[in-house]
């Protein structure tokens, strides 16, 4: 065995800054990463008068895929973290997600904005965290 330095390409070494943990174990990336945004579909429909108040900006709604919905085959649940269920992921919006968790990938959302309209909850997450 030489006593040469190893070279170690920079745009590898930036890739792994922050990958390992204080006993050099490498850890998994865990930066979130914003996959999709939309509005919570289906608030209009449930009795969320008062769970709103109890949603946080910032707070993390998870989410359960639902393939048995005869009217969106890739429809996604989203709930708030005390499991109240909120509404929907957008059909339009769900497709990806959904593959994506049939794949095994646990994903939440964070709720970044909310307001009522009318009988209608306007809360916007962004979906972006895998564990």
């Amino acid at each position: 065995m030489g006593t040469d330095l190893a070279v170690i390409d920079p745009a590898l070494l930036a890739l792994l800054h922050g990958s390992f943990d204080k006993a050099g174990q490498l850890q998994p990336f865990v930066r979130e990463i914003m996959l999709v945004e939309c509005a919570i579909a289906g608030t209009s429909f449930r009795e969320l008068q008062g769970v709103e108040p109890l949603l946080t900006i910032g707070s993390l709604l998870p989410l359960k895929r639902e393939p048995a919905n005869e009217h969106d085959a890739p429809a996604i649940m989203i709930f708030d973290e005390k499991g109240h269920h909120l509404g929907y992921v957008p059909r339009a919006k769900n497709e990806a997600l959904a593959r994506l968790m049939d794949a095994g990938k646990l994903l939440f959302g964070r709720l970044e904005s909310k307001e009522w309209q009318g009988n209608w909850l306007k809360a916007h997450p962004n979906f972006l965290r895998d564990f």
